[in-house]
This record gives C-alpha cells, structure tokens and sequence, in this order.
C-alpha cells in the first residue's frame, strides 16, 4: 500500500504481522524511515480504541500489502440547532 499519510486510520491484522492476531485500529503519525525488508514499513502512530482514542504510542513494523484504511470522521464544526 503507497500513500499512507498521517492522520490515516488503519485496521491492522494478521495480514500486516502476526503480531495483530488480535486485530488493532492505529492512527498513523508518520511513516519512518528506517531500514527494512522489501514490502514491510514501520509506522510510528496510536493504538486506538473503538471511540478513535489514544490508548498507546506504538513504532510498528507491518506489511504494506496487508494495511487496510479504514474511513476517518470529518471533523468539522458542529450544526447549529434551531428550535
């Protein structure tokens, strides 16, 4: 997967490690650039909940071909009620 982006959410399973077993939601900071094999990327972001909150700072080391974006909530102002 190209093109990943900070503030992206992410639904990482064993098709991006074995490590996620249990499958995560992770909101990408950055990509960084250390050495790695062809393929695989690690990530620097947040583990987060159902609600979209931080509950761990994490570097992960994952297969870009098993990454899967999930959709983000636009976060704009909120609608003004009228009577």
């Amino acid at each position: 997967m190209t093109g990943l982006r900070a503030g992206d959410l992410l639904h990482l399973t064993r098709a991006a490690s074995v490590q996620f077993g249990t499958p995560i939601r992770f909101r990408l900071i950055r990509v960084l650039d250390l050495p790695t094999y062809p393929g695989w990327s690690w990530l620097d972001g947040y583990q987060v909940n159902e609600r979209g909150e931080a509950v761990a700072r994490r570097e992960l080391l994952v297969r870009l071909a098993g990454l899967r974006k999930l959709p983000t909530r636009s976060r704009s102002a909120p609608k003004p009620r009228h009577p």
